[in-house]
């Protein structure tokens, strides 16, 4: 349920609960801030009558007015009990700088669930605790103890540092960056980021939110909310922190290569997240989001009068996934007819250094008029005639023109700084590295796709849950946490194909399961001590059937005597399959997602190239599709040198149906299906391994 915190961060009325007349002190550098607001402010502490010519009141129960909003920044003991006079007094809403709480050890965890049991009693929109605050500049709202506010601006920027929004504040006033609102989100105890991605998600002057986050609070919920969201507006993620999934040992294939970090990877793609990398991507990516159009490809045209600056930024545009078209021959006529001799007039575009400021502009117009360009990147280095003001105010004239997106990048220190100015007020991204400008164009046109993607849910396949619940079941009870071939009813009861065979006890039942198949079989070892059958010489290939019984009392023996304490369920006995391509497909759970699914093509490509791509279950056809495309061997199973190609869409059925399996049975914690052989008309698994939870876990 989405929260309102319309009270949060457009209040009437502001109370701050320890604020103090004495600087250098928190409560003092905070009430200063808060007093900027042009609404009635109240400081509640028993010591002062008056701070900085505001009202201060002894205690939350003597304020004078209703409030909406009580910033508390008294030492942690007393916070509790703070958001209990709120509650009674009717204040819904509270942002608590104190630290000292669950980032401090056990008796901060216990104090901090303290804070969740008030806050839920009276139904509290609590921020933090252990935070720098927040700032609404759409209600002149700073209520943060940072030196320096926030001009106003598109930008809604949400941080789990507090130390990070100070930063950024300060830097923003030298960019002239602006925010609607900056929120410092601590230690999360109750609102956390997907309650403001919720809320920013329909406010007209939010253009783009931006995030500095660590970690998510809740995977799923998050999904949900930012699926809706980012196809409406932008949203740019920076996720610190590249930590393995969990600190549990693994036992499969996919949970060996699934850190946590490709979950989130995964689950900014499906979402629509785009990802920034750095500092510097986060706000190149957020100014350009917010202030160009959108393009309607991603052909870029390269305008420039200095050649190695041209070729730095067509080199970019390969990297970022962008084209470099060639241009209409109209607009070739044009530039060979008006531009130097001397000039290279394919895209990039190079007038060379000695062109005039009315060729250059001449050529920024042929260049964005062009029909062949979506996009357009200008660049130029330091003359000694033409000024790099009289270039900008061409591109800021072009752009307006034809509201083409356009990046700049004189390449120039001081020399370029009244450029810089002309440019920003035209909203036009600077910079001085062309490849930057071009991934900046090149962010702008991946969110353009986004936003025109069409939405897809998951598919729903009929299956029979209750026969996989009932063979899990069973192994929890025994205690049999990790499954082989035995697992296999649990696939047939997903519609999974897999390779036809059977569990034999005896020597005799291995024989007759193998005439029954009528064809060459595999003798595979079924006991959940020995998981990695072949590496313990516990597999047999193409045994005749009338020769299945004696190989399996063979197999049998051998491994009863090589492994005496193992428990030793039986012989699988399976139809011999012909070559086919590999891969495998497995399942990991993600402590903060949920099911991660691992696709990639097998054999030496998942054990030594790792080329897998991952995605979050349930997926749709289309991100189950995108789950292929995206392993870099693609083409080997879309055939190459005459092969012809494999079942496509069957291999993407058995990814949504293994999606299913995981998203319905949380009691599964790994999942691996290696190899799978795929032909030209069918695709069918041959092993599985699958680790299940412990009863009770």
């Amino acid at each position: 349920m989405r929260r309102n915190l319309d009270g949060l961060l457009f209040p009437r009325a502001v109370a701050v609960v320890g604020a103090s007349a004495t600087p250098g002190k928190i409560g003092h550098a905070l009430f200063a801030n808060v007093s900027t607001f042009p609404g009635p402010v109240y400081g509640v502490n028993p010591k002062y009558k008056e701070i900085l010519g505001r009202p201060c009141v002894p205690a939350i129960s003597a304020l004078p007015e209703p409030v909406d909003l009580a910033v508390i920044v008294i030492p942690a003991e007393g916070v509790v009990e703070a958001l209990r006079e709120c509650g009674k007094h009717g204040i819904k809403n509270a942002v608590v700088i104190s630290a000292g709480f669950k980032e401090c050890g056990a008796e901060g965890a216990k104090r901090e669930q303290e804070l969740v049991r008030v806050a839920e009693e009276y139904e509290l929109n609590v921020l933090g605790p252990n935070v720098l605050g927040l700032i609404s500049t759409r209600a002149g709202l700073n209520a943060t103890f940072a030196p320096r506010g926030a001009l106003p601006g598109p930008i809604a920027f949400i941080s789990q540092s507090g130390a990070f929004c100070t930063s950024v504040l300060d830097w923003a006033w030298k960019e002239k960056l602006g925010f609607s609102y900056v929120v410092s989100l601590g230690n999360k105890a109750i609102l956390d980021e997907t309650d403001f991605l919720s809320a920013f998600a329909d406010d007209p002057e939010v253009k783009v939110i931006v995030a500095y986050l660590e970690g998510i609070k809740d995977g799923p919920r998050f999904m949900e909310v930012a699926r809706e969201v980012a196809p409406k507006k932008p949203v740019v993620v920076l996720k610190a922190g590249r930590a393995e999934a969990g600190a549990r040992a693994v036992s499969s294939h996919t949970g060996t290569m699934a850190g946590s970090d490709y979950a989130y990877d995964a689950a900014f793609r499906q979402c629509g997240i785009i990802r920034a990398r750095t500092v510097e991507e986060l706000f190149d990516f957020a100014y350009i989001l917010s202030h160009q159009p959108f393009p309607k490809g991603k052909r870029v045209g390269i305008m420039t009068n200095a050649g190695g600056a041209g070729v730095m930024a067509a080199d970019a545009a390969e990297w970022e996934g962008l084209t470099v078209p060639k241009l209409s021959e109209q607009t070739l006529q044009a530039l060979a007819r008006e531009m130097p001799p001397e000039a290279a007039i394919y895209n990039p575009v190079d007038i060379v250094g000695h062109a005039t400021l009315q060729q250059y502009a001449r050529a920024l117009q042929l260049v964005f008029s062009d029909p062949q360009v979506d996009m357009v990147v200008a660049l130029s280095a330091p003359h000694p005639v033409l000024k790099f003001s009289d270039l900008a105010r061409a591109v800021a004239r072009e752009q307006a023109r034809t509201e083409k997106p356009a990046v700049v990048s004189f390449m120039a220190g001081e020399l370029g700084e009244e450029a810089e100015e002309v440019l920003r007020g035209a909203g036009i991204p600077f910079f001085f590295d062309p490849a930057r400008a071009v991934r900046a164009l090149a962010t702008l046109a991946k969110y353009a796709e986004i936003r025109t993607r069409p939405k897809q849910d998951p598919p729903k396949f009929p299956v029979d849950q209750e026969k996989a619940k009932k063979i899990l079941a069973e192994a929890r009870k025994k205690g049999r946490v990790r499954l082989g071939l035995e697992a296999a009813g649990i696939l047939s009861a997903y519609g999974i194909p897999f390779a036809q065979g059977d569990l034999a006890k005896t020597a005799d039942e291995a024989g007759q399961i193998a005439k029954k198949i009528g064809a060459p079989v595999a003798l595979k070892i079924v006991s959940p001590d020995l998981t990695h059958k072949t590496e313990v010489g516990g597999v047999r290939l193409n045994v005749p059937p009338e020769e299945a019984d004696r190989v399996a009392w063979e197999l049998l023996n051998a491994i009863r005597k090589r492994f005496p304490e193992a428990e030793i369920d039986g012989v699988y006995v399976q139809e011999m399959l012909p070559p086919g391509r590999e891969v495998i497909l497995g399942m990991v759970r993600d402590p903060t997602f949920g099911p991660l699914l691992m696709f990639g093509l097998g054999g030496i490509y998942v054990e030594v190239l790792r080329d897998v791509a991952f995605g979050v279950a349930p997926l749709s056809r289309a991100e189950a599709e995108e789950l292929v495309d995206l392993v870099r061997g693609k083409k080997l199973l879309y055939g190459v040198r005459g092969q012809p190609p494999v079942d496509m869409p069957a291999l993407v059925d058995m990814i949504l149906r293994v999606g299913q399996l995981a998203a319905e049975n949380p009691e599964i914690l790994e999942l691996d299906l290696n190899p799978i052989l795929c032909y030209p008309e069918r695709v069918v698994a041959v092993d599985v391994r699958l680790t299940v939870a412990e009863e009770g876990t």
